[in-house]
């Protein structure tokens, strides 16, 4: 996730607009996120078990940043069919890991394979709601999907030194979650560069 947040949304954020919007971005993003876990911490969540307090985390971070995604995909086929199945295949394929990311805490957390499927389901719904929106307007403005990006790249941020880091630490004492989150991050420079 560090990579995607490091190679892919930020880059692309700055692509489509420009450092400043890019940094307003990710602090809202942060912000919200911040939001969210104080909402989560209130409704006595964390009493249950951490590991599914950190899926929902995810959860929530995914949908929001499933949301500019879509956007990409809609205004891609807007532009040409051919982009836009480009762009959704490229998505898809970096999604999986997010999708994981959200249901392996879930499932060891204790919540049922069918929940944990379901919830991680419906966090990419907003896939396809930020792709009718993409389509619906056409080519949204270069500067709102940068905005949007720079947001996702601020939740994914906040979920991972947040909640993901700290828990892989009180879970697996030593080095290897230290060593997992470093080939995590190496595997994905290989991918933003094949």
């Amino acid at each position: 996730m560090m990579a995607i947040i490091c190679f892919d949304l930020i880059p692309e954020s700055i692509d489509f607009t420009n450092i400043s919007i890019a940094l307003i971005g990710i602090l809202l993003g942060i912000l919200v996120m911040f939001s969210c876990d104080n909402i989560i911490r209130k409704k006595n969540l964390e009493n249950k078990n951490s590991l599914v307090k950190v899926g929902i985390i995810v959860g929530i971070g995914l949908a929001l940043h499933n949301f500019p995604e879509g956007l990409v995909i809609g205004a891609g086929f807007e532009a040409s069919i051919k982009l836009g199945y480009s762009l959704a295949i490229a998505i898809l394929v970096h999604d999986i890991p997010e999708g994981i990311s959200m249901a392996v805490p879930m499932k060891y957390g204790g919540m049922s394979k069918t929940k944990s499927i379901t919830y991680t389901f419906l966090s990419g719904v907003t896939t396809g709601i930020g792709a009718f929106f993409g389509a619906l307007v056409g080519h949204v403005s270069n500067s709102m999907i940068g905005l949007c990006l720079a947001f996702a790249a601020g939740a994914m941020l906040y979920i991972v030194s947040g909640e993901l880091i700290p828990e892989s630490n009180k879970i697996y004492k030593g080095r290897i979650g230290f060593v997992g989150n470093i080939l995590g991050f190496i595997l994905g420079i290989i991918a933003f560069n094949i």
